[in-house]
């Protein structure tokens, strides 16, 4: 046998039975992940630790749909279409068993199993590909990559279905089982609007695959797709009329409409400022390291390079490192473009680049476990984790003081906590009606600005109503309105 039919048989190298491995080795490594996911997911919930408010908005698009309705997001403004600030209708899944167990925890749990689902694709593949015993290493430096780990550490974000349908697409892909690969793969537009460029990367993969037809007809769903949402469908619902986010890719980072100046801003960032601050070459070298560099060895790498420019180009720190959910939607990419690197690398004419195919898998647990210290899954073993703190009980003795149903203006540190049961309003956002409460947890965000008196504060946000405090404790603050 040539070592060309070798590699188009996926058997150069690979020490396997002609059987395929069972599935089962995947799966329950998918479920060791879950526990793990869950474990870390819940136990931040139940120390009251709030990332962000994206929770929040979230549970209340999920909540709109679930009615069913409108994904109405209040705390983006009053009656605000979230389909006019990001495009995730893709979210409504949910809704049905949010509709069942209305919780912000339906959401956390949602997300842990949906990154876990992608577990499963990636380590068949892998398993089918490299062999058995590499196969399920493979799976594991993926389950605990990073930048799944970062993504569970800060709650629910959309970009959890993206993982699935990545890792089951770029499957179907490995396999040149193309239809499914480019609808699967397609279905990233309703993940949100940037997803769009990844659809279009994947396109440009498979043009250096020999697959041009359908290369054109990726790249054309792709950037068709995101400017069709970007220009017609988010303006549609947005009451501005247009999209948001533009402003990013200026110096404020401030949400605008799009100008020539703002897009020509974030060109000269790109050209200029790509490899600064040295937070962005951090992520770039954790992204190559976790798959022990033989993703580099892949077409499909080329797939993140969408995404990286435009975290890149923007003026939002939060984009460039490695922490929050940002690169959740690079993870499946990278390690089926290492599984491919690994196979290409097992048919090389060098012994050595063979032996390193083999043992790469092993380099990347390697990898992963050595980064767990330095990312969220390290304080899984640290006691503290799962001690609830001192400011939880003033914390539910305040929003018990505050009714079912009743609306209510708050902050960062109480809105994942009133987004279920009460209409929720962020203290930020400019035009919200006079609410029936204003709640606000002082020690999170606020510094030396942290308001003291409750009703004072409530009547500076709404002139011409009287509101009277009727929580102040371990700092929160409630205030109730009386006129």
């Amino acid at each position: 046998m040539t070592q060309t039919a070798a590699r188009a048989q996926g058997t150069e190298g690979v020490d396997e039975p002609s059987a395929r491995p069972a599935a089962w080795p995947a799966v329950a490594l998918a479920v060791v992940a879950l526990g793990a996911y869950l474990t870390l997911s819940l136990a931040r919930w139940f120390r009251w630790d709030t990332p962000s408010w994206d929770n929040a908005i979230f549970e209340q698009g999920i909540r709109g749909w679930s009615r069913p309705g409108w994904p109405i997001v209040d705390i983006k403004g009053h009656e605000f279409n979230q389909l006019g600030d990001h495009f995730s209708p893709i979210i409504a899944l949910v809704a049905p068993f949010y509709r069942v167990f209305p919780s912000p925890v339906t959401l956390l749990v949602a997300q842990c199993v949906l990154v876990a689902i992608s577990v499963v694709p990636v380590t068949v593949l892998a398993r089918r590909r490299l062999g058995a015993v590499p196969g399920l290493a493979l799976g594991a430096a993926y389950a605990s990559s990073w930048g799944v780990q970062s993504a569970i550490d800060v709650q629910f974000h959309e970009y959890a279905f993206a993982a699935p349908i990545l890792a089951f697409g770029l499957k179907a892909a490995l396999e040149k089982r193309w239809t499914p690969a480019c609808v699967w793969i397609g279905l990233l537009l309703l993940v949100k609007e940037d997803m769009g460029l990844t659809v279009a990367g994947f396109g440009a993969v498979l043009w250096l695959w020999g697959e041009r037809r359908r290369a054109w007809q990726m790249v054309a769903i792709g950037l068709g797709g995101m400017a069709l949402v970007l220009g017609v469908v988010i303006p549609l619902f947005n009451p501005h009329h247009r999209y948001d986010y533009w402003g990013k890719l200026g110096e404020d980072g401030g949400e605008t409409a799009a100008t020539a100046g703002s897009l020509l801003a974030g060109m000269w960032r790109i050209a200029t400022h790509f490899f600064v601050p040295g937070q962005k070459i951090t992520t770039l070298l954790l992204i190559v390291a976790i798959s022990g560099l033989v993703a580099l060895r892949s077409p499909l790498l080329l797939m993140i390079v969408p995404t990286m420019v435009w975290r890149y180009a923007g003026s939002t720190e939060f984009y460039w490192g490695p922490t929050w959910h940002y690169s959740l939607i690079l993870m499946p990419i990278v390690f089926v473009a290492a599984i491919d690197g690994c196979e290409r690398l097992r048919a090389s004419r060098s012994r050595a680049l063979r032996g390193y195919g083999r043992a790469a898998p092993a380099v990347m647990v390697l990898v992963s476990a050595a980064l767990v210290p330095s990312f969220p899954f390290g304080d899984l073993a640290d006691p503290k984790t799962y001690e609830v703190p001192e400011h939880a009980a003033a914390g539910q003795a305040a929003l018990d003081s505050i009714p079912a149903g009743a609306s209510v203006t708050t902050d960062l540190g109480l809105i994942v906590r009133l987004a279920t049961e009460h209409r929720a309003y962020w203290v930020g956002t400019e035009g919200n009606p006079a609410t029936d409460y204003v709640a606000i947890r002082t020690d999170y965000g606020w510094g030396a600005d942290a308001p003291t008196d409750a009703a004072a504060y409530a009547e500076l946000l709404y002139p011409g109503h009287t509101y009277e405090t009727v929580f102040d404790d371990g700092g929160y603050l409630v205030a109730r309105r009386t006129s």
